[in-house]
């Protein structure tokens, strides 16, 4: 087990899952680990899910630690560019 530290949230937002269905996301966890699926040794792995809603109502990505860092970076840049009446 390499999780060296495993981050849980609680969130608002919406997530489309299996079948193309939305449904509330209430819950994030950020970790970094090895992969289920993706093609890397070690990934961060962020969970959305909404617990309530079952097992199904869940959005999960793994990135490489680059990928992750663009992420963080582009979700900066696009926050910034909002004009701060805007955001709530």
């Amino acid at each position: 087990m390499c999780t060296y530290l495993t981050v849980k949230d609680g969130v608002e937002g919406s997530a489309k899952g299996p079948g193309g269905s939305w449904f509330k996301v209430t819950d994030v966890t950020v970790y970094y680990d090895h992969p289920v699926h993706a093609m890397a040794e070690h990934t961060l792995n962020i969970d959305f899910n909404a617990p309530a809603a079952g097992p199904g109502a869940r959005i999960a990505l793994e990135l490489t630690a680059d990928s992750a860092r663009a992420l963080v970076a582009a979700v900066q840049r696009a926050l910034d560019a909002v004009p701060q009446e805007m955001l709530g």
